[in-house]
């Protein structure tokens, strides 16, 4: 290889990688700024559709930190950050369960939240007046292993794609609005469902 072509790649190499950075560094701070917005000290409720390899769904979402409630017209779902409640209003059931990292994400489109800031590689692009992040686990075993967020100027997410080993999975996201909600909101208050059938999975 002559000294021109090794000296050409060199500044072709330190072009890219500059600019891998600049764009992560950018990706990072829209993502940052998003986080602020969705992680309202006292909550926030939004409406969402969903479909894909985890079912087609709708409803409306409460959220607080990492704790969601979420309705729709099948079911019930409360995570407190921990345990996970989800009420099956047909059989009058509630399961209790630890849940995974992609079945969090599926029921909470803001899990994202927390999942970027370690073990993702990202970048960004306009699309249209939204920005569009591109999130890929560097471990590829994990169980999310790519999402897709859409971001509005307002730094709202509108929009996330998720790639797990079942495929992928989509969530749309409306009527994004900040709340004051207690911490019971998020848990299961068996008084409120005294016939249900209660069963523990963990």
């Amino acid at each position: 290889m002559t000294m021109k072509r090794t000296v050409l790649l060199s500044i072709i190499f330190a072009f890219v990688t500059g600019m891998y950075a600049q764009n992560t560094d950018q990706t990072r701070k829209i993502l940052d700024k998003t986080a602020a917005v969705v992680s309202n000290k006292g909550g926030a409720s939004a409406s969402f559709t969903m479909s894909g390899k985890y079912g087609n769904t709708s409803g409306t979402i409460n959220i607080k930190g990492n704790k969601f409630c979420a309705y729709t017209s099948t079911a019930i779902i409360w995570y407190d950050g921990k345990t996970q409640w989800t009420y099956n209003k047909n059989s009058d059931e509630v399961n209790i369960s630890t849940p995974t990292e992609a079945q969090q994400q599926a029921m909470n489109p803001y899990k994202f939240i927390n999942i970027y800031k370690n073990g993702f590689n990202m970048s960004s692009k306009n699309v249209g007046n939204n920005t569009q992040v591109h999130l890929t686990a560097q471990n590829q075993q994990r169980t999310i292993k790519e999402l897709y967020i859409t971001i509005n100027k307002s730094y709202q997410p509108t929009q996330v794609k998720m790639r797990t080993n079942k495929g992928w999975s989509v969530i749309n996201i409306t009527n994004f609005k900040k709340k004051k909600l207690s911490d019971s909101v998020f848990k299961f208050n068996s008084k409120d469902y005294p016939s249900a059938e209660v069963i523990d999975l963990r």
